[in-house]
């Protein structure tokens, strides 16, 4: 049996049947606007595109559509603090494999914040361990904001599990992205899937990962090394005072 029929998630389909018109938001975005499927890795996929592509646009979408809260969190979670989220994942199907995840996670970086306040909400009632003690224990206000989301990874996701993270970068020192690495591949030898939208080099660099850049025709696959985020970093790293001296005259 193949690996890719045991993933959680094999594809994404746009039902383009459904989309009444392409010239309005989020169907507009170069991450939706050709859209027809978009396969996915067994164990890592990458989303990279500029801001303002779509990719957070897109990865939301497919969180909502599996079940999770648009602002984050684990299934459990059905707070709304505003109601941002777009109107994508009616349009979308999620093509699923034969396994069924034991765990799941949504983590959007902007809203992490609110994840952290639901906890504290939750576990001030009465009734069941406390939900804090799946993240270490300490509360996530408490700590910063890299702090709490490498306590997340550390202790909250245990495997088996399918988790979309989007720009997870955001919380993380380059010490702390090549950590996460590690707990990553962790979590794959435990059979996890990884849905990321991320600009990170660093993170992207993961093995046999499957990367898809956003461009102004849509989705592609992409090779590591001809990324922008690759090629950019590594011209600034192998010569900062030349490129400098190019950016600032």
């Amino acid at each position: 049996m193949s690996a890719l029929s045991e993933q959680y998630i094999r594809e994404i389909k746009l039902r383009r049947e459904r989309v009444a018109s392409f010239d309005r938001y989020p169907f507009s975005l170069a991450a939706v606007r050709n859209m027809q499927s978009l396969p996915l890795h067994p164990a890592v996929t990458f989303i990279v595109g500029e801001n303002g592509s779509g990719k957070s646009t897109l990865l939301e979408a497919i969180a909502v559509a599996w079940g999770f809260n648009p602002e984050g969190g684990s299934k459990n979670f059905n707070f709304q603090t505003r109601a941002s989220h777009s109107v994508l994942h009616q349009s979308l199907t999620l093509v699923k494999g034969i396994r069924r995840p034991k765990d799941g996670y949504f983590l959007r970086a902007e809203s992490f914040f609110n994840v952290a306040t639901d906890i504290e909400r939750m576990d001030a009632e009465p009734g069941g361990p406390p939900i804090i003690n799946s993240y270490g224990g300490r509360s996530l206000h408490e700590q910063s904001h890299g702090e709490s989301f490498f306590a997340l990874l550390l202790n909250r996701l245990f495997g088996h599990g399918l988790y979309i993270l989007d720009e997870p970068e955001a919380a993380l020192s380059p010490t702390r992205q090549l950590a996460m690495l590690t707990r990553m591949h962790q979590l794959v030898e435990s059979r996890s899937q990884f849905i990321i939208a991320t600009h990170s080099p660093i993170l992207m660099a993961y093995p046999n990962a499957w990367l898809y850049q956003i461009s102004t025709s849509g989705l592609s696959r992409i090779e590591y090394r001809e990324t922008e985020h690759y090629i950019v970093a590594k011209r600034f790293l192998n010569d900062p005072a030349g490129q400098l001296e190019k950016l600032l005259g």
